[in-house]
């Protein structure tokens, strides 16, 4: 589909359902076609599911994964490439509500960070990731102070940072400054969601694709997975699934909601050009909006932009293409950061599907007694989501219960209505970013 509302000089850009930074595997498993037995039945083959399961497999436990598609179908291989160890949600307010949550959020974004690190090293994953940092990045004067505010807040509650302005931290001339959070970097999401897919695939886990879960029920003795062509009967079940998870009746009401989040991807540009904007630290960039803008710039020295709009979707969720009216306007996102470089084509477009729980932080717990779930993502599964799923396959299997995981252990499945998760709320957040930066001349 070309998108009719896009420039003429972007006619040609790409739609697709899948991702656009890897192409589909062509080595599916076959789907679950009768009833079998295992100790742990894994729902859902993301970033989280896999090593929940490869960490279940490690400790000698029998494990069935279960994927509707392929492993890392979602938005494990779709986000925008960013591995970053600065916490979710607004450090400011964390600090004078909950010093102590905001410290479990600095540690547990800091250990997932250096969990999917040892990950890369460990299964010997090519997925072009760089330690580059990332930068919480300022457009206007406003935005710069909250970037001070936040490097106060964070530093308080035992942060590695720096706050600097935009020589001093290697930023495109059209941002003044910003916050550096040194761990963590860019990478292909892609390629290292199928490098963990690989890794699976030769351990002892038994993977079905094409095996979407239609229901899970708790029978007291354990818990079945019931799929189109089969049934899985276990001791225990974890739910990894997501954004899909509210799908599934045994899920706890309001546990998350399905996001939809857009990305673009220019053609190559020569590296002369981009360090010419003043983008020299190659760090990845998410502005300090409402609702950020990301950017990152791949070893092929293309440049991918992201998020700028969100969408809250109704379970059941299906695939889908990108809005040519939001290509758009990540389009003139991109053209309003890199003026220099409003010749460069954005050549595909892909979305995906993420989860955003109430509290904007991870989330674990029993949805009955033999049924778990763990989500970690809020826009930062790419390094907690498997660490998360790690922590819970940990705690299924030993006595000891990791300090990274009690933060986010849910006791009870109460989780409340969200005040932001709403498109109405979204849309005057996008409207509030737009007439800040016609205030602030960009």
């Amino acid at each position: 589909m070309n998108g009719s509302s896009l420039p003429a000089e972007d006619a040609d850009t790409r739609y697709s359902t899948f991702t656009g930074w890897v192409d589909r595997p062509t080595d599916l498993t076959a789907p679950l076609d009768a009833t079998i037995s295992c100790d742990v039945a894994v729902v859902g083959g993301g970033l989280g599911g896999m090593a929940t399961a490869l960490r279940l497999a490690e400790r000698g436990v029998d494990v069935v994964l279960l994927e509707s598609d392929f492993c890392g179908y979602g938005a494990s291989s779709r986000n925008a490439g960013q591995i970053s160890a600065k916490p979710t949600g607004e450090p400011q307010i964390l600090a004078k509500v909950n010093q102590q949550l905001l410290r479990d959020l600095v540690r547990f974004a800091g250990s997932s960070v250096q969990f999917a690190e040892d990950l890369i090293k460990q299964l010997g994953i090519e997925c072009d990731y760089e330690a580059v940092g990332n930068v919480g990045a300022a457009v206007t004067k406003g935005q710069m102070r909250k970037a001070l505010r936040d490097a106060q807040a964070l530093s308080d509650a035992g942060a590695t940072l720096q706050f600097g302005d935009q020589h001093e931290l290697g930023l495109p001339d059209t941002f003044l400054g910003g916050l550096l959070t040194p761990a963590g970097g860019t990478m292909n999401p892609g390629m290292f969601t199928l490098g963990l897919r690989a890794a699976l695939l030769e351990s002892g886990v038994r993977v079905f694709e094409q095996s979407p879960a239609q229901s899970v029920d708790d029978i007291g003795s354990g818990a079945t997975v019931t799929t189109p062509l089969g049934r899985v009967r276990a001791k225990k079940v974890v739910l990894a699934n997501n954004a899909w998870a509210p799908e599934l009746a045994i899920t706890p009401q309001r546990l998350s909601r399905p996001v939809w989040v857009n990305m673009i991807e220019t053609a190559p540009v020569e590296r002369e050009r981009i360090e010419a904007t003043g983008w020299t630290s190659r760090s990845g960039l998410a502005t300090k909006h409402n609702v950020m803008e990301s950017y990152h710039v791949t070893p092929t020295n293309t440049i991918a932009v992201g998020v700028r709009r969100l969408q809250i979707g109704k379970n059941p969720i299906s695939d889908r293409i990108s809005d040519p009216v939001v290509v758009a306007d990540l389009t003139d996102a991109f053209r309003a950061r890199f003026p220099s470089l409003r010749d460069v084509p954005v050549t595909k477009t892909w979305g995906g599907w993420i989860a955003m729980t109430s509290s904007r932080a991870p989330v674990a717990g029993k949805a009955s007694k033999n049924v778990y779930y763990a989500i970690g993502c809020n826009g930062h599964g790419l390094g907690q989501a498997p660490y998360l799923g790690s922590l819970l396959a940990d705690r299924l299997t030993t006595d000891e219960i990791h300090p990274d995981i009690m933060p986010w252990w849910q006791s009870e499945n109460h989780f409340p209505r969200s005040l932001y998760l709403h498109n109405p709320v979204l849309r005057a957040a996008w409207l509030a970013d737009r007439i800040g930066d016609r205030r602030a001349g960009r």
